[in-house]
């Protein structure tokens, strides 16, 4: 009998510690909703051009969805590799992405050996949007055309030089098509930003430069520039850019070296979280505020899925393999 109550009373605590550990983990905390802390994009270029100014003008609609602020990470350098490396390195937790240009793309195909794997580090979070590039001079300058740039290189072979915002960007490809269906003697000189570049270009550093609409726009506008002509199939539809000519219609037929914007997060990060980051990305483009800033920068927003943008990176991709290749484009 003795014996049977404490067999009883054994499985009664048996019982109860059992509910009890039942109801600890129904009431145990839950995991953090994403995000719970700030959320980070690291702009692979010095602070003051296009990218900057993209991602940027993002930050403040991007947070109030997100609930967090939503900060900059400017890592300029080396083509965009160190603060491409620094993204692809960091946590898949959704707190880092990359704010990407077409460098992203065509790094592989004009750099030996990356620090990271372009296809396999990374997944597409959206296209912001896409825009010419420009080639620009300062005011003062002697140059008014196209055909006065191309001639004048001629004239004076390795005199001239165009200035980029880093080796394998779009201005960087922009300018050495330019060179290549010229023939036109340039000598590529390559900034840590499109900001350190226009900065030279101002002070006579540099002859010419390739740059971002997004990242000249307001120059153009205030004088400070002259836009000589636009790298894209059709003029553009910016009340600033709209009267300039494309190079292709300034005598370089074929010509096309335009520019994109789009945010990729590093591989593994959760297929919600990417969701969350798509929808806030979304939020911030589509505002009339930023699609109105932007157009006036030459840049036409896009959005769209994470799944759109991985279609478009790969075509983008193979595309300029294919000028690289043609071209013998290098990352000097």
């Amino acid at each position: 009998m003795h014996k049977s109550l404490l067999s009883a009373r054994s499985r009664i605590a048996l019982v109860i510690a059992i509910a009890a550990a039942s109801i600890g983990l129904h009431n145990a905390p839950a995991h953090a909703a994403f995000p719970d802390k700030p959320v980070r994009i690291i702009v692979p270029f010095a602070p003051g051009g296009g990218t900057d100014l993209v991602a940027r003008s993002m930050t403040v609609v991007m947070g109030q969805e997100l609930g967090q602020p939503v900060i900059i990470d400017n890592k300029p350098g080396a083509g965009t590799l160190i603060g491409t490396d620094a993204a692809a390195k960091s946590a898949p937790d959704g707190y880092t992405m990359v704010m990407a240009t077409v460098a992203h793309v065509v790094n592989p195909s004009i750099q030996p050996k990356l620090p990271y794997n372009h296809d396999k580090d990374f997944v597409p979070v959206m296209l912001v949007g896409v825009s010419p590039n420009v080639l620009v001079v300062r005011a003062s300058s002697p140059y008014k055309s196209v055909k006065d740039i191309i001639a004048a290189a001629k004239a004076n072979p390795g005199k001239l030089s165009f200035a980029s915002q880093g080796a394998g960007t779009s201005a960087h490809l922009a300018g050495e098509l330019f060179k290549n269906l010229t023939g036109a003697n340039l000598i590529h000189i390559p900034y840590r930003g499109a900001g350190p570049a226009l900065t030279d270009l101002l002070g006579g550093q540099v002859d010419v430069m390739f740059a971002t609409a997004a990242a000249v726009g307001s120059m153009i506008e205030s004088g400070k520039l002259r836009a000589l002509a636009v790298t894209t199939a059709t003029r553009s539809s910016s009340h600033v850019l709209s009267k300039v000519p494309t190079v292709a219609e300034s005598g370089v037929p074929g010509y096309v070296a335009d520019s994109w914007y789009g945010l990729f997060a590093p591989a593994g990060t959760p297929a919600d979280v990417i969701e969350k980051l798509n929808a806030a990305a979304k939020k911030a483009v589509f505002t009339e505020a930023f699609r109105k800033k932007m157009e006036a920068e030459g840049l036409v927003v896009k959005g769209g899925s994470p799944q759109d943008f991985g279609a478009y990176a790969k075509g983008e991709e193979a595309r300029w393999r294919k000028v690289v290749k043609d071209n013998n484009i290098t990352n000097d």
